[in-house]
């Protein structure tokens, strides 16, 4: 690659109620990707907003540059990064949020690297200031299990703001699991990678919508998708409780016939039936995340569904 014009370029822009932030965003992203190539698109997906994102968008497409899918509903980021991916054709393709919190300084950048050699290039956050002491720690600890379960090593500071290279999109597109935890199969598929550092900027408008409960939830998936350690954490406790109730049984039989000690009591009994009825409960928990995954998957239902598109070259 030797000029700005011997590529071409997709920029994936998920939006849920972006209303207040999208026009201006657009606006500010199309001269950024000018200066990098004049063969670039925007493609804009919709997540089932319920302000006049969609219509703002609208007014933007025409028909070369920014294009639109509009999904039928709210499917989730994960799912809409999927859609926007699948209709990328470009020989890269960044992913980019439209809140402004991703520099777009950081776009001229990646191109580089990516000129350089490497097939995909992802930004690091430098800070966490914003988050809670208790959203830190917990997202130390999913990484943690993530890389010592898996052996896969999902950068901690690393989001969704990446380019690809097309061997890597291709990759993607190749996955036909619906449960789409990304950040996992941006490290699981490989290739040559790199992670730049840049600063998290302000939020031009809204909150975020990943609380700690969602968050925990989009936790659980990726530990289920990609490892089977809760399974084995289970069936390593139920060892071990079986374990020491058999050596219970045997102090109680050895106290009972040569010391003539009277049975323990009601207390004991308690406590143990507690113990091990949540114990099972746990097991059947965890073994209910795994099966609900399992029935997800054999129902071959679509990832998402398309209600509208726009400015795509295809029949509309």
């Amino acid at each position: 690659m030797t000029d700005n014009t011997s590529f071409s370029l997709s920029c994936v822009v998920p939006v849920f109620n972006e209303g207040p932030v999208i026009a201006e965003f657009l606006e500010a992203l199309q001269p950024r990707l000018q200066e990098i190539t004049p063969n670039y698109e925007i493609i804009v997906v919709d997540d089932g907003s319920q302000d006049n994102t969609v219509q703002l968008v609208e007014n933007y497409c025409d028909g070369q540059h920014i294009k639109l899918i509009e999904l039928s509903r709210n499917f989730g980021k994960e799912t809409a990064l999927t859609a926007g991916i699948d209709a990328a054709e470009s020989d890269a393709v960044i992913l980019i949020d439209a809140d402004f919190q991703h520099p777009l300084d950081m776009l001229q950048v990646f191109v580089d690297h990516w000129r350089q050699g490497y097939q995909m290039v992802y930004g690091v956050r430098q800070s966490r200031h914003s988050e809670s002491y208790l959203k830190k720690k917990g997202a130390q600890f999913f990484y943690q299990i993530m890389h010592h379960s898996t052996g896969i090593n999902v950068p901690a500071h690393a989001g969704d703001f990446r380019l690809m290279d097309r061997v890597v999109v291709e990759a993607l597109k190749s996955m036909p699991e619906r449960n789409r935890f990304m950040k996992g199969i941006y490290a699981w598929v490989g290739y040559k990678t790199i992670g730049l550092p840049f600063e998290v900027q302000d939020r031009k408008a809204g909150e975020s919508g990943w609380g700690f409960a969602k968050l925990a939830s989009l936790a659980i998936s990726g530990i289920t998708a990609f490892t089977t350690l809760p399974l084995r954490i289970v069936g390593g406790l139920g060892l071990l409780i079986s374990m020491v109730s058999m050596l219970y049984a045997f102090f109680i039989i050895f106290k009972t016939l040569f010391l003539g000690a009277p049975l323990p009591g009601w207390p004991t009994v308690v406590v143990a039936i507690t113990f091990i009825g949540g114990i099972q409960l746990l097991s059947l928990w965890v073994l209910g995340e795994y099966i609900s995954g399992i029935f997800n998957e054999v129902k071959q239902r679509p990832k998402y569904l398309i209600q509208r598109q726009l400015g795509f070259n295809k029949k509309q």
